[in-house]
């Protein structure tokens, strides 16, 4: 960790020197050259459970503001702004979505310093992160951030290799990390596991590996192994170890293409955090056809190990093959003894006529037989089946570049037996209006 802050002291350093040495016209230059992005955001969610927090609603206004210099002597910046007001927020609707929506305020989620040479680039800083196995979810209003170093190299034909140090997280809400109710999130030393819980636990840092390949025509393999030192369960402090692999090919026909996906994903703790039943290991399988007259379709299957659930990487963005839109993979693929099975449609409305229009349709159906008190699971010999259902409606509107809305409904129903034979049934419905406009 001393290296890393020294590493970043020293990058600093030579942009500064940099600067005063190549003069301040050039490097003004870079700013002046430099281009804005940003999005704004009007969301509405609609959300019924079968449980005491009953029906609930909440509208948010958001935007994102980024500004990136131009390149000076390989060395560049950036700088993103999320900010998010939910002003007819209710109470139930405050307890409903404290995890995932409820939060006002601001936050700058990336202020970082980028650094190119040859086929090397290196970031360092705040930063928004899409890995197998660190990930940001940015299906709620503030995008997840992590503050550390990202390197890639593309040096090796066909091959991309890339590494991540992470030092800090920013989470969804400031409940997220125990930060109070309701305003902006903030970095913090707490990370979320994807399919442990919503919360973040407390750790020292985290190390990654990873590697893409595309030397074969038509196949990609990828692959990524973490670290996460000191990560704090309660009374409980150890390191957890995640593994990841995937091979993705798409065979092009006549008129369409056929698509095979497999991906493992593993994780292993340290002996302190055993009791938690956290080495677990997951299987996905997919088979798809792409771009059949506009229709596509795509069938999955997942399985989990008995005894132990999988922690499938840091934030929310983690996925797994058999996972529902807004629900995710978490409410139920990566628990202990879960089988599950996914079927999705799509069209592309282009095919008669109306450019940017899409439409989503999935069914999904989980099993989950547990034989001890594993994670995932409330008790011993625990039983539960999952039935979802989701459809989405998607239009970026051609005649404003820039615009998309999206509909969006899930339901997902959980019939669960305990040890004691008592069933148990809960259903949750959820609607989502999302209007975006990017610049």
């Amino acid at each position: 960790m001393k290296t890393a802050k020294l590493s970043l002291v020293a990058i600093i350093a030579t942009v500064g020197f940099s600067s005063h040495m190549y003069g301040a016209d050039t490097l003004a230059e870079a700013f002046a050259n430099g281009k804005f992005n940003g999005e704004l955001k009007a969301w509405y969610w609609d959300k019924t459970e079968d449980n005491a927090n009953g029906n609930y609603n909440l509208t948010n206004f958001a935007m994102e503001l980024g500004y990136m210099t131009a390149p000076f002597y390989g060395f560049s910046a950036k700088a993103t702004f999320q900010g998010n007001a939910s002003p007819f927020a209710e109470d139930d609707a405050k307890v409903g979505y404290v995890n995932e929506e409820y939060a006002s305020g601001a936050v700058l989620s990336e202020i970082y310093l980028a650094y190119s040479i040859g086929k090397t680039n290196i970031k360092v800083g705040r930063q928004y992160i899409n890995t197998p196995l660190i990930s940001g979810n940015y299906a709620r209003i503030f995008k997840e951030s992590f503050e550390g170093v990202s390197i890639s190299n593309t040096d090796v034909p066909d091959t991309t290799i890339f590494a991540n140090y992470i030092q800090k997280f920013q989470g969804r809400t400031s409940n997220v990390s125990g930060d109070g109710i309701g305003d902006a999130p903030t970095f913090n030393k707490r990370i979320v596991l994807g399919g442990v819980s919503a919360l973040a636990y407390e750790f020292e840092d985290a190390y990654a590996l990873g590697v893409i390949n595309k030397s074969i025509p038509n196949l990609t393999l990828t692959a990524q192994y973490l670290q996460v030192t000191d990560v704090v369960m309660g009374s409980l402090k150890d390191d957890i170890s995640l593994y990841y692999t995937e091979a993705n090919y798409l065979l092009p026909m006549n008129s369409f293409k056929l698509g095979f996906d497999v991906n493992y994903r593993g994780s292993r703790t340290g002996n302190h955090l055993d009791a938690r039943n956290y080495e677990g290991d997951m299987l996905g399988l997919r088979a798809s056809v792409l771009e059949l007259n506009g229709f596509g379709a795509a069938f999955a299957f997942t399985t989990v190990s008995n005894n132990d659930a999988v922690v499938m990487g840091l934030g929310n963005g983690p996925s797994s093959y058999t996972g529902l839109p807004i629900r995710g993979p978490y409410a139920y693929s990566c628990f202990a003894g879960m089988d599950s099975y996914s079927l999705e449609l799509f069209y592309n409305f282009a095919k008669v006529g109306i450019s940017g229009l899409q439409a989503m349709a999935q069914y999904i159906n989980a099993n989950q037989d547990a034989p001890s008190a594993t994670a995932g699971s409330t008790a011993a010999h625990t039983h539960a089946d999952y039935e979802g259902y989701a459809g989405s409606l998607t239009y970026a509107i051609p005649a404003i570049k820039g615009l998309t809305t999206q509909l969006l409904y899930v339901t997902l129903e959980r019939e669960a037996t305990n040890a004691a034979k008592v069933k148990t049934t809960t259903d949750t419905d959820e609607l989502w209006v999302k209007i975006n406009y990017k610049f």
